[in-house]
């Protein structure tokens, strides 16, 4: 299995509108695929611009929010992109677009790292945050995955977000139980 960086990756359309998406990442050689799945804004941007920045955070919310209909963070410019990286982002590193394996559910766009940039230190590892990514993850697949799955994910992460969260990952953990609670009603209706 490969090496996968969970970041969250901002695109750019042709017109400069800024797109912000929770994607992993996937080392290949000294290279990071970004395979988006079809349809999707990072699918189209990339294609357009070949420019993606992939930031790296620890913030639970940028995660949680990018997934339950939140996805105004704060950018900064980086000079030299024309897309910017999230004021948020613990390092970033640009990528451009070398290649592309043309696949018909997720294209796989092979991209070199052209600049990083580091911002704020990371303090450390906690269990709660390591929860909201997985369970981001699995907001992002609700609809590939049965009910009995679902809870069985839900019920095991909510051990870490009991035990480790603070306020943030607290929040965060809301808004993605809004939405795996609006997809279980919905397959009981």
């Amino acid at each position: 299995m490969p090496y996968i960086r969970e970041t969250i990756l901002t695109t750019a359309d042709a017109e400069g509108r800024v797109h912000i998406a929770p994607l992993g990442i996937i080392a290949e050689g000294g290279d990071w695929v970004v395979a988006p799945f079809r349809p999707s804004k990072t699918l189209d941007n990339l294609a357009a611009t070949g420019i993606a920045v992939a930031n790296l955070t620890d913030d639970p919310l940028i995660f949680a929010g990018c997934l339950t209909g939140r996805k105004d963070w704060p950018l900064v410019a980086i000079e030299g992109s024309p897309v910017p990286r999230l004021a948020a982002a613990l390092s970033h590193d640009v990528l451009v677009v070398e290649s592309v394996a043309e696949d018909e559910i997720r294209p796989r766009f092979r991209c070199r790292v052209s600049t990083s940039g580091q911002h704020a230190p990371f303090t450390g590892m906690n269990r709660a945050r390591a929860a909201i990514v997985e369970a981001a993850i699995l907001v992002s697949r609700l609809h590939m995955l049965p009910a009995e799955k679902i809870e069985a994910e839900i019920a095991y992460l909510n051990i870490a977000i009991e035990k480790t969260a603070g306020d943030a990952e607290r929040q965060a953990w809301y808004w993605l139980m809004e939405r795996v609670i609006a997809h279980l009603a919905s397959l009981e209706a």
